[in-house]
């Protein structure tokens, strides 16, 4: 029986050949197009309803891509702010082939082939990041996800109840997302201590004990420490062997939030930085960031993947004839989403496709080029450039105050060649660049170093 929403094959072909080929002009004129967007014209004006019927898909393509081009230009070589996510298109692909044949990959037994392909990744980067057999995880839609259930996985292996004099230990350059899972999961702000950092914006592990002792003898019960392999605001990573050292003297759960630099465990220069991950009760990481991948893209890894089970499974009655003895993971059991899709094919088909290897190399082209431009920066007078980059975010400000850094940054953005954002330093206002796109190459990188150095003696 013919149904409009069943079209025939040599319709779903024309459909997309002409999606494909769109997609392809698109990736072919990144090099040339604008880093950012200006505003021009305010807002998109794609705001058609849909209609009784249908419309051709050619209108519909020019409407994506209008509001597509009001935008900061993150699929570019010129995005440098924040963390890039570089689209890599054979993880698109496999996610076309993912979305297509649609499993549910919640319960291993509704599709035990896509849930397999997925472990196996999962399994991969367990080993990858040195941690034991026992260890599991799952794939999530970032690592604020990954945060949200490492924490509920904390209270529910660490305390016995809901505690109002639990506590958590972070620092200022503790990402957000931890503050947030906190409270979603029940905690209030009071029960977040902020340790101080070192010179190096480093967690100081001396202030770090102190303050958990002098919780102890308060009356409160310290559960979770959280270490970062890779802030946002500087690419700075924590002492992770004396946080988990630390962890394991007071029986604390130790997290690492890898969510940008996780990726580079891949290279022997990270794998190196990073050293003391492997000691983690509980890892986030986001190879939207530092493997390329589209948003949406998160991992989370934990030493023992019973402590996820025991804290996220349920049941229904309605659940009854699914079957749980396949050998492989539920994922719905191991994290707050029931319904979920199947992610694995996303990172799985690029890994396999270019190698390993690939990945390996074009992170280390990362940390070379931000090097290189942490050189060419200091040797600016006009310019402070107060920390060495322990992986590819550069932060950099004009001699001259805040004022005119917020100036040399909004010249450099007004060129549109390259994007980049800013940050506080100890306190001070200061330009942020951070080399991670695949697809951004050493003449991109020079070009913004120079248009730094320009725009320094201009305003």
């Amino acid at each position: 029986m013919h149904s409009e929403l069943e079209p025939d094959r040599s319709t779903r072909a024309l459909w997309a050949k002409r999606v494909l080929d769109h997609l392809d002009d698109f990736i072919d004129n990144l090099p040339d197009a604008p880093a950012s967007w200006d505003g021009t014209g305010g807002p998109p004006s794609v705001v058609t309803e849909p209609a009784a019927g249908p419309r051709p898909l050619e209108q519909l393509l020019t409407e994506v891509a209008g509001a597509a081009s009001a935008a900061v230009e993150t699929a570019g070589p010129g995005y440098l702010a924040y963390f890039p996510a570089g689209g890599l298109y054979s993880s698109v692909l496999g996610e076309l082939l993912a979305q297509t044949v649609n499993r549910y990959t919640g319960v291993a037994s509704t599709a035990p082939g896509m849930v397999a392909l997925e472990q196996s990744v999962l399994r991969w980067f367990c080993r990858e990041f040195g941690l034991p057999q026992r260890a599991g995880g799952l794939i999530t839609t970032g690592a604020s996800l990954a945060t949200l259930a490492a924490v509920h996985a904390a209270r529910t292996a660490r305390l016995t109840w809901t505690d109002p004099r639990a506590a958590i230990y972070v620092t200022e350059h503790t990402h957000h997302c931890v503050a947030k899972a906190a409270r979603i999961a029940g905690f209030t702000d009071d029960q977040l201590r902020l340790v101080p950092v070192d010179a190096e914006l480093r967690m100081d592990l001396h202030a770090a004990r102190a303050a958990i002792e002098r919780d102890r003898a308060g009356g409160w019960h310290p559960f979770l420490i959280v270490g970062t392999a890779g802030s946002t605001s500087t690419g700075t990573v924590d002492p992770l062997p004396g946080i988990a050292a630390l962890a394991a003297d007071q029986d604390l759960w130790f997290h690492v939030d890898g969510a940008y630099g996780g990726g580079f465990q891949l290279t022997a220069y990270g794998r190196s930085l990073l050293a003391g991950v492997e000691l983690a009760d509980s890892v986030a990481f986001d190879p939207h960031k530092s493997l390329f991948l589209p948003y949406g893209t998160g991992v989370l890894m934990v030493r023992d993947q019973e402590t996820l089970r025991a804290a996220h499974s349920a049941h229904g009655d309605y659940l009854q004839d699914l079957v749980h003895d396949t050998g492989l993971p539920d994922f719905a059991d191991l994290g707050a989403e029931l319904t979920r899709d199947s992610r694995g094919l996303r990172l799985w088909l690029p890994l396999h496709l270019h190698g390993v290897d690939a990945f390996r190399a074009a992170l280390d082209e990362k940390l070379e080029l931000a090097r290189w431009a942490y050189d060419e920066l200091c040797a600016d007078p006009l310019l402070d450039v107060p920390l060495r980059p322990d992986l590819t975010v550069i932060v950099a400000r004009s001699v001259a105050g805040d004022d005119a850094t917020r100036r040399l940054l909004d010249r450099v953005n007004a060129g549109r060649r390259v994007f980049l954002s800013s940050t506080r330093v100890a306190g001070r206002y200061a330009l942020r660049l951070c080399v991670l796109s695949h697809r951004t190459h050493r003449d991109r990188v020079e070009e913004g170093v120079a248009a730094i150095r320009a725009a320094v003696r201009q305003i």
